[in-house]
C-alpha cells in the first residue's frame, strides 16, 4: 500500500497547460525549420549558387535531425524529457545566430545543420511528451496535436518569414530576431510550467546508437504508417526546398511573401485538414491522404504543363490536404501502437523515416533540375511520389483493424 501510495504521488501533474506548451514549443521549431525557406532566392541571387547547393542546404537540416535521432532519439526515455527539451531549444536559439552571422553559403549549411540537429533531439523528446502531458494520455489526441503543430508551425513560419523579408527592414535578419526572442520566452515557460514524466532516469551514456528498430508487435503497422509519410513528407519536402523556386518561374512574380503563401497552401492547409478531420481513424486518414496526394500531384503536373496559376494553387491545397491527412494517419497508427516504455524510441525511428522522406528525394530533384530542368523535373517527381502514394493506399487497405492505443503507464 505504501509503495503505491509513492508510486501516485511521484507521477507529475498532466496540466494541460504544460501540455500547450510543448505543443507551442513544437510550433515554434518547425516554424523555425521553415523560416528560411522563403528566403533561399535571396541567397541563392547574393552568393550565386546552384540548385543542386539549395537543396543540399536545404537537406542539410534532415540530416541533422536523422543523426541525432539515431543516436540520441531515446535520449529523453533515459535521462527525463525536460533536460532533453531545454537543452535542445537552447540549440536551435544557437542556430538562429548561426544564420544571423551567415555571410556565405558554407555558413548557411552550418547553420541548417544545428538547426537539424538540435530539432532532431527536440522531436523525440517533445512528442512523447505530449502523450505523457495529456490529461488523459491520450495517444490519439497527441498524435493529432503532434502532427498539425507540426504542419501548422512550417506553414506559419513560412508566410511570416515571407512576409517580413518583403516588407520588413533586414529582410535576412529580422525572421530569424523575431524567432529568437519568442525562443527564449517560450523556453523560460518551459523551465518553469513543464513537469519532468519519466519516473526513473539513467545517468551514464548519454549518447549511445539508437538501433532502429520496433517492437516486433507493431511492426507492420509501423510499415504502413512509415510508407505514408514516405509520400507525404517527401511531397512536403520539395514545397520547401523548391517551392519558391517554381512558384516564381511559373506564376513570374518575384515576391516573397508569394513563396511563403505556396508553402502555406501545402502545410498550412495540412494542418487544417488533420483538425476538420480528426475524427478518421488512423488508417481512414491515411487512404484519403493517400488519394488527395495523387490527386493534387497530377493537378499540379497539369498547371505547370499549361502554365496555369490557378490550377497551380488548387492543385497546392489538394496535395496540401493529402499531406496532412496522410502524415496524421502515419503519426496516429504509430503512436497508438507504441508501447508506453519504448514511445520515444519508436517516435524517434519513425522521423528518421520522416526526416529522411523529406531530405533524400529533394536533393535528387535538385540535381535532376540542373540537367532537365524545373518543370520536367517536376513531372518525374509528381510521378514517383504518385506511385509510392498508391503503393501505400493499397497497403492500407490491405490491413486489418486500428491497432489499440498503448495502455497507459501507471
Amino acid at each position: 500500500m505504501t509503495a503505491l501510495l509513492a508510486e501516485r504521488t511521484s507521477q507529475p501533474t498532466r496540466s494541460p497547460f504544460a501540455f500547450w506548451t510543448v505543443t507551442a514549443a513544437i510550433a515554434l521549431a518547425l516554424a523555425a525549420s521553415g523560416t528560411p525557406s522563403p528566403l533561399y532566392v535571396d541567397y541563392q541571387a547574393r552568393w550565386h549558387f546552384s540548385a543542386t547547393t539549395l537543396t543540399v542546404v536545404y537537406a542539410l537540416y534532415a540530416g541533422g535531425v536523422v543523426i541525432t535521432l539515431l543516436f540520441a532519439g531515446g535520449l529523453s526515455d533515459r535521462i527525463g524529457r525536460r533536460p532533453v527539451l531545454i537543452g535542445s531549444v537552447l540549440g536551435l536559439l544557437g542556430s538562429l545566430v548561426l544564420f544571423l552571422l551567415a555571410d556565405n553559403a558554407v555558413w548557411l549549411c552550418v547553420a541548417r545543420l544545428v538547426q537539424g540537429l538540435a530539432t532532431g533531439v527536440f522531436t523525440g523528446a517533445a512528442s512523447a511528451a505530449l502523450t505523457d502531458l495529456h490529461p488523459r494520455r491520450d495517444s490519439r489526441i497527441a498524435a493529432l496535436v503532434n502532427s498539425t503543430s507540426t504542419s501548422m508551425g512550417i506553414a506559419v513560419g513560412a508566410v511570416v518569414s515571407g512576409a517580413l523579408a518583403q516588407w520588413a527592414p533586414w529582410p535576412l535578419v529580422t525572421p530569424y530576431a523575431l524567432l529568437m526572442v519568442l525562443g527564449v520566452v517560450l523556453l523560460a515557460v518551459v523551465v518553469v510550467k513543464v513537469p519532468e514524466t519519466v519516473p526513473h532516469r539513467e545517468k551514464v551514456r548519454l549518447l549511445r546508437p539508437q538501433r532502429i528498430g520496433v517492437p516486433a508487435s507493431m511492426r507492420g503497422t509501423f510499415l504502413i504508417g512509415c510508407l505514408g509519410v514516405l509520400a507525404a513528407w517527401s511531397v512536403g519536402g520539395l514545397y520547401l526546398a523548391l517551392g519558391g523556386s517554381l512558384a516564381k518561374e511559373l506564376l513570374h512574380i518575384d515576391n516573397h511573401l508569394v513563396a511563403g503563401i505556396v508553402i502555406l497552401s501545402v502545410q498550412g492547409v495540412g494542418g487544417l485538414s488533420q483538425l476538420a478531420l480528426t475524427h478518421l481513424s488512423g488508417r481512414d486518414a491515411s487512404v484519403l491522404g493517400c488519394v488527395a496526394l495523387i490527386t493534387g500531384m497530377a493537378t499540379v503536373a497539369l498547371s505547370v504543363f499549361l502554365t496555369s496559376a490557378p490550377l497551380f494553387l488548387l492543385g497546392d491545397v489538394i496535395t496540401g490536404a493529402g499531406f496532412g491527412l496522410a502524415f496524421m494517419g502515419g503519426t496516429r497508427l504509430v503512436t497508438q501502437a507504441a508501447p508506453a516504455a519504448q514511445r520515444g524510441q519508436v517516435l524517434a525511428s519513425f522521423f528518421v523515416v520522416a526526416y529522411l522522406a523529406i531530405s533524400v528525394p529533394v536533393i535528387g530533384a535538385g540535381v535532376v533540375t540542373t540537367r532537365i530542368g524545373l518543370s520536367a523535373t517536376f513531372y518525374v517527381f509528381a510521378a514517383v511520389m504518385a506511385v509510392v502514394a498508391l503503393i501505400t493506399l493499397v497497403s492500407t487497405k490491405l490491413t486489418g483493424r486500428e491497432p489499440r492505443t498503448s495502455p497507459p503507464t501507471r
